[in-house]
């Protein structure tokens, strides 16, 4: 029978493979004849990815001539457009009345969410669950698809160890192998298994390459690190989802080893093409190409030519490679064969997506009608917020709160629609989202008396306040003194039974060109809190925040805090979800909380130095601070719950191990609260010694478990030499003979560990 199943096997990859070359055989078919008759200005041309004004513009520069330009087969792509009457028109122009017909590519950012909008990413990675993070993805293509798009600028994979950084929002924290698995799975869900239902569209994984590790936290800024840093950390996010079969991938704006990336042949031919097979396009990201030049590396026809000689196919709003291919063509600056590769693999793209098939095949009205902000999606959205909440402080088991008495439900962000749907939501209404005070009252009804005081300005600085509201308006004014605000909160508070303030940033505080060097809360929400701790009511943090925020006085002060991110459209409604209850929250963060902004850059997996720290108190001639314990306010994967986990001692099946042995390590989780809830449970590895210096310990697996109340569960984690492996100083990717170290806890400070021994 075995025999059988094998053969079967076999036979079935001979056909899956058999398909896949027939299917390329008559791709290159169709395109070479295509190539065949386009003139070098074409070819050039399907390299040029423009954005119209009047659409969602995220950057600085608006393309002219959009029309113009489509009908003499000068634009490959287009994107900041969105709405199958208004793609349709586009589409038009590009395959009635240009030479060729050659249809358009329409992309946009859909980072977490198209119409229905969930979690920013920061907040998304902090379920540790692939199937909802997938599910988010799939969600969003299936509504950008029915919207006329067929390409979404994400996933965004960056490592960022610094919350001073703006973008740290958009990605997945801290660490490479949780980011890795979000990788494949947001991936997955974008692509599905290929194009051909119309409701999956072509993923875009960026920055490529290191984005996240910009000096001081400052957007757009140089970065500098070693190959092995590089390669252990940092790269294999991206590897990751294209082992997935990412179709596309965008250029970071930094450089690495003084090249900037977009024009970087190392890593866009060389790392990329060459080492890791990628076969997809290669797309600039917002005129990348043109920004070399204040990088110092030329005018704009040498910087062009630099990033196509290194392997860019695709220039995004710069028009650099239009306005300039043509004459480094002619003084043999670039080649023929280069323009060509580039063109081709735009092409195969527009191909495999089935655009020359039907042009219009991602404009469905009915479609449209039917799932953009749908009931469904809006109830996926809600339970996907709901699961990426965090709670990081429950003193007295405050929460969840009664349905019954009577709430002070105070702070700028309680009944604020601008605010709920967090960075880079470029189609996302606010106006539709649900705010905290709506979704309180969905949840509980007229069984809660609920007494409602803004009680702050997101910020009283009207510097910060013109500088968020870019977008619209974010961070408003109230007609009031901050003195009346605060005092109309406290006689709210004197009134209840437990105050719920809602505070943090403003949706545009993160994300994109939004780095801070202050990492607090605002002042005029300090002095809220201050005012309020003075009641002496148990007081409830609801944190919005788009980074690890500097929240030790909040710590210390507030009888709960639940860090919520920016949780999208059904914000209201999963906050209230889980304040009362109804999910118990099973979060844990994926990027450290610093004490204060001097800790930065603080992660889990740093390296100890000669002079290690041990404990907490300050030790001369130590590598400690003066005013700061070295350890965080919050370590990498914390996150408390409504019940109680407790671990058993950890148990290794093997304390010596030879070869591609495989070690079991258990623990013995055992629910001992009240409540029903989801615990993410840890592997990490540290190798004491080796070759090279390692990190104290690196994540290596999780699991989520689901646990009733009183109930016990043994989780097992296989490991075998592949988990061991690292790179060395000759970039080799192996493991060394030694002692290791595993630890299973409920994050990465709180651990079971063992010793095992493994020869080679």
């Amino acid at each position: 029978m075995k025999k059988i199943i094998c053969v079967a096997l076999l036979y079935a990859v001979f056909c899956t493979n058999l398909h896949a070359q027939q299917a390329n055989a008559k791709m290159n078919a169709y395109i070479n004849n295509l190539m065949s008759k386009m003139t070098l200005e074409e070819k050039i041309g399907q390299l040029n990815l423009v954005v119209p004004g009047g659409g969602s513009v995220t950057g600085s520069v608006v393309s002219q001539g959009v029309d113009d330009n489509i009908r003499k087969g000068n634009v490959g792509g287009l994107f900041g457009i969105t709405g199958p009457d208004k793609i349709r028109k586009i589409q038009d122009i590009a395959v009635k009345n240009s030479r060729l017909h050659i249809p358009i590519i329409f992309g946009l950012d859909v980072i977490h969410g198209h119409r229905t909008i969930f979690p920013i990413p920061l907040g998304l990675s902090t379920c540790w669950d692939m199937n909802l993070i997938e599910r988010s993805a799939r969600i969003a293509a299936s509504e950008a698809t029915a919207d006329g798009l067929s390409w979404a600028f994400s996933p965004m994979v960056d490592i960022a160890r610094d919350p001073r950084w703006g973008r740290i929002s958009e990605g997945s924290g801290e660490d490479q192998f949780l980011g890795s698995q979000i990788a494949k799975a947001m991936v997955k869900g974008y692509q599905g298994a290929g194009y051909s239902s119309g409701k999956n569209l072509m993923a875009c994984v960026k920055h490529f390459a290191l984005y996240g590790a910009a000096e001081a936290g400052r957007d757009y800024n140089t970065v500098d690190m070693s190959r092995i840093k590089m390669y252990e950390y940092y790269l294999p996010p991206y590897k990751a989802a294209v082992d997935a079969g990412v179709g596309s991938v965008m250029s970071s704006f930094n450089e690495i080893d003084g090249v900037p990336a977009t024009g970087n042949k190392w890593l866009l031919t060389d790392l990329l093409r060459k080492q890791w097979g990628f076969k997809g396009l290669v797309v600039s990201d917002y005129t990348s190409v043109n920004e070399m030049t204040a990088h110092g590396m030329g005018d704009l026809q040498a910087v062009s030519a630099l990033a196509l000689n290194a392997g860019l196919d695709m220039d995004m709003v710069g028009e650099g490679f239009l306005t300039t291919l043509k004459k480094s063509l002619q003084q043999g600056k670039v080649t023929q064969k280069q323009i060509d590769a580039a063109c081709r693999r735009i092409l195969e793209a527009k191909y495999q997506l089935g655009l020359f098939e039907d042009p219009y095949r991602y404009i469905n009205e009915d479609r449209a009608a039917k799932e953009l902000l749908s009931a469904e999606n809006r109830a996926a959205a809600r339970e996907i917020a709901a699961h990426s909440f965090v709670l990081l402080k429950n003193a007295g088991q405050v929460l969840p709160l009664k349905k019954s008495g009577t709430i002070a439900l105070v702070g700028p962000l309680a009944n604020n629609k601008n605010n709920m749907l967090g960075t880079w939501a470029v189609s996302g209404d606010p106006q539709l989202s649900v705010p905290v005070l709506d979704g309180i009252k969905n949840v509980t009804g007229n069984a809660v008396n609920i007494i409602y005081a803004k009680g702050a300005n997101l910020t009283d600085d009207s510097s910060m306040a013109k500088n968020v509201n870019v977008f619209g308006p974010r961070a408003e004014f109230d007609g009031r003194s901050p003195e009346e605000m605060i005092k109309e909160a406290v006689e709210a508070a004197g009134k209840a039974d437990v105050v719920v303030a809602v505070v943090g940033e403003a949706s545009e505080m993160s994300g994109e060109a939004a780095s801070r060097s202050n990492l607090d809360l605002p002042e005029s929400q300090q002095n809220l809190l201050k005012a309020l701790v003075k009641t002496g009511k148990p007081l409830v943090l609801v944190l919005f925040n788009g980074r690890p925020l500097t929240i030790s006085w909040e710590d210390a002060n507030a009888s709960a805090i639940l860090d919520v991110w920016f949780p999208g459209s059904e914000a209201g409604n999963a906050i209230a979800d889980v304040l009362f209850g109804n999910y118990n929250p099973a979060g844990k963060i994926t990027a450290t909380f610093p004490r204060n902004v001097g800790q930065v850059p603080i992660y889990y997996n740093h390296k100890n130095t000669g002079r290690p720290l041990e404990g907490e108190a300050f030790q001369k001639f130590r590598s400690d601070y003066l005013d700061v314990p070295n350890s965080p306010l919050y370590p990498f994967g914390y996150g408390l719950s409504y019940t109680a986990f407790s671990y058993s001692d950890l148990k290794l099946s093997k304390q010596n191990l030879k070869g591609n042995e495989t070690l079991t390590a258990s623990v013995t989780l055992t629910n001992s609260g009240q409540y029903a809830g989801q615990e993410v449970v840890q592997l990490y590895i540290t190798d004491p010694v080796a070759s090279v210096t390692r990190a104290v310990k690196d994540l290596k697996g999780f699991q989520k478990i689901m646990l009733q109340p009183g109930e016990s569960k043994e989780v097992s984690f296989s490991i075998t030499p592949e988990q061991l492996k690292f790179y060395n100083s000759n970039l080799k990717y192996d493991w060394e003979a030694g002692e290791f170290i595993v630890h299973i806890g409920t994050n990465s400070r709180d651990v079971k560990s063992g010793k095992v021994n493994w020869s080679k």
